[in-house]
């Protein structure tokens, strides 16, 4: 299996979802806007003396700021920002726009927060770090994830047989053992599998990849179980035994061989 659980739905989600307003594009927008106000005092100056602006205790600009706040409006669902900025991107949302795009592989995001996160996948960089092993990652979700194996807290439930996940995409993959369902082929003999990470193993198969090698003996493996079971012939452990008898054996299979005798 691979070495860290496949990347988070939430994660996954998160991509292509509104960010926090923040001003990391069309920035500009927002400062000529908002210095065209401060300009209009300069224009009106002859007017000072006006009723209007004796009947406002501050600036005629200030007034006509605090009128106009959140004044554009969205088309489709009704939102009001005060900046056409936030307006832009706000409409990706119904829009579908996505006019940032990843310069290593081509994938394009609504955000460029987005793209920035994405960039971490390129690049490598893990600015987040567990506080009780150390252990980094580079996506927020990725670490709060990581902390239920501290906490033990497991907030995601299968509705079927009731078994309990600390990660939404390993639920979304139990749950295929009740439907059955197996979404990912291999594309060299058409085998099916429910979890991509069964895929990948098995891919190794055609490809001879062994990533995991012994560090004793130095014998490679394709898979880490296969490497944990082959350790057992250095450590001496046998935690297979038999009921009848008590006899113990380091591999499942010499358990199955041994129990053909108490049946005979």
């Amino acid at each position: 299996l691979s070495d860290e659980p496949e990347p988070n739905s939430d994660q996954l989600l998160s991509y292509n979802s509104p960010e926090p307003e923040s001003r990391d594009e069309d920035e500009s927008e927002h400062v000529d806007s908002g210095s065209n106000r401060n300009a209009k005092p300069e224009k009106r100056g002859h007017h000072r003396n006006s009723n209007k602006a004796d009947s406002c205790p501050v600036s005629e600009s200030q007034c006509e700021t605090d009128t106009s706040k959140k004044s554009l409006k969205c088309d489709t669902c009704g939102k009001t920002f005060e900046y056409k900025y936030k307006l832009t991107k706000h409409q990706r949302v119904h829009t579908g726009e996505k006019p940032h795009s990843c310069i290593t592989c081509g994938k394009i995001f609504s955000y460029l927060s987005a793209l920035k996160t994405h960039m971490r996948s390129h690049t490598g960089e893990k600015p987040y770090s567990c506080s009780t092993c150390g252990k980094i990652f580079s996506y927020l979700s990725a670490l709060k994830t990581h902390m239920r194996s501290h906490t033990g807290e497991k907030p995601h439930c299968c509705s079927t047989c009731g078994k309990r996940f600390s990660d939404l995409m390993n639920l979304k993959s139990h749950i295929r053992v009740h439907t059955g369902e197996k979404p990912y082929s291999c594309s060299t003999c058409g085998k099916r599998y429910s979890d991509r990470t069964n895929l990948k193993t098995h891919m190794r198969i055609h490809t001879g990849e062994k990533p995991y090698s012994c560090n004793i003996c130095g014998k490679r493996y394709s898979d880490r179980t296969n490497l944990k079971t082959h350790m057992r012939t250095h450590t001496g452990e046998k935690p297979y035994f038999c009921s009848a008898c008590a006899k113990r054996f380091t591999y499942r299979i010499q358990l199955r061989r041994h129990m053909k005798i108490h049946v005979g």
